[in-house]
């Protein structure tokens, strides 16, 4: 599918970012091993979340509109066949860390994409815990687990989480230490259901448990979705947006920091906080100082972010983004072909970008590398160059944010 976008004259109105993606999956990941029922509101809609509620139902969770009927930590049921996890690494890496202690051995499988994605890091940590966990296709369950200390040799939300949902069924003590911090939606939603589960500084550890409470919640918005109008609306030269219902968890909301949105009616959500952001055109900016630690927080964001440092005076130098190399495309050498197309000053490095702007993007024919966050960081240059941008593999969107196109059309 081939999207065409060109620059509008105005952005103006409101939009609403689907349902953090992050946070659907570990609503349905732990109600489904919960004592009991619960409703989730504004679960995320996307492809991966689909994932992740066809892997928990062949594993006999039943799972109806908004309601998830936990069965309990130890009632999960061999599934008949391989588990499809789809495009989703998330719901791959998380399942393989919930059915680690289970009695039986279960299968992962997943699309040409996913297949390329490195399970070795999730699998490693398992195999200390005394799983069974094999690679090609991914194999895990039917062993006993212990706790462990691991410290992280890369900054992984999922890794982490995987350790943490093992460590429910382990004996002993499980201790998952950090060098640079990442999302804890994980570690928030476990102490909300009652698990034994302490933070320390960067050490997180849980302790194996029995029961987990079943918890209804309201997803928050994806402030990774978000981040595509706020780009858009920063940069674009007549802009004033609003984006609603936007989760502004602070391990979550480091483009805030580097892009000015004021900050409307904070509250709290299920333990998360939530925010309505205003967005307008912002005046000439320096290029980023960039730290390198922000890219562990900032990892979804940063095609976008790509976006923006076009429109920054100066050299941004992106580092620290090696994770981007191995997500559903290499997203590194993808947007630097794609707003290379388009007239960008964009290098590409091991681990990031160097890109020196301002520059007047110009609309070109470009690939989304069958990439969700490709195909929609590409659409905000289109918002911003001059011509017509065409964008092939725009459908894959959808993967994370299936009303994208939509919203789009409305802003414009």
């Amino acid at each position: 599918m081939i999207e065409r976008v060109k620059s509008p004259r105005r952005l103006r109105g409101t939009v609403t970012p689907p349902g953090d993606k992050s946070i659907s999956h570990r609503a349905l990941l732990l109600n489904a091993v919960a004592d009991g029922r619960a409703e989730i509101e504004n679960l995320g809609t996307g492809a991966d979340i689909g994932s992740t509620a066809a892997c928990l139902h062949s594993l006999g969770v039943e799972i109806g509109e908004g309601v998830v009927h936990g069965v309990g930590l130890g009632g999960l049921r061999k599934p008949s066949g391989p588990l499809d996890c789809g495009n989703s690494g998330t719901t791959m890496r998380l399942l393989a860390g919930l059915l680690a202690g289970q009695p039986f051995e279960s299968m992962l499988v997943g699309d040409e994409s996913l297949a390329r994605r490195p399970m070795d890091r999730v699998v490693e940590p398992l195999r200390k815990m005394g799983a069974h966990a094999e690679l090609d296709p991914l194999r895990v369950g039917g062993r006993p687990l212990h706790g462990i200390e691991y410290s992280m040799p890369v900054a992984s939300a999922q890794v982490k989480s995987a350790i943490l949902l093992a460590g429910l069924r382990a004996t002993g003590t499980t201790r998952v230490v950090e060098r640079v911090p990442t999302r804890d939606h994980t570690e928030l939603m476990l102490e909300a259901m009652g698990a034994p589960l302490t933070v320390v500084d960067r050490t997180v550890s849980v302790e194996t448990t029995d029961r987990l409470q079943p918890l209804d919640l309201r997803i928050p918005g994806d402030i990774s979705g978000a981040a595509f109008w706020i780009v858009a609306g920063s940069f674009h030269p007549d802009a004033s947006l609003e984006v609603l219902e936007v989760g502004v968890n602070p391990t979550r909301k480091a483009i805030l920091e580097l892009l000015p949105a004021k900050v409307m009616r904070l509250r709290e959500v299920g333990r998360e906080p939530v925010a309505d952001l205003q967005v307008g055109t912002i005046p000439a900016a320096p290029a980023w100082d960039w730290d390198a630690s922000w890219s562990a927080a900032l990892i979804d964001e940063l095609p976008v972010l790509a976006v923006a440092a076009t429109q920054l005076r100066g050299t941004t130098r992106i580092a620290g983004a090696a994770e981007l190399r191995v997500k559903e495309s290499d997203r590194i050498a993808a947007m630097a072909k794609g707003l290379g197309a388009m007239g960008a000053q964009i290098r590409e490095r091991e681990d990031g970008w160097e890109i020196t702007g301002p520059t007047v993007l110009t609309g070109a024919r470009v690939s989304a590398f069958d990439d969700h966050r490709v195909a929609m960081a590409l659409a905000v240059a289109g918002l911003l160059a001059g011509g017509t941008t065409e964008i092939e593999g725009a459908e894959h969107a959808a993967i994370s944010y299936p009303n994208f196109w939509r919203d789009l059309e409305s802003l414009c």
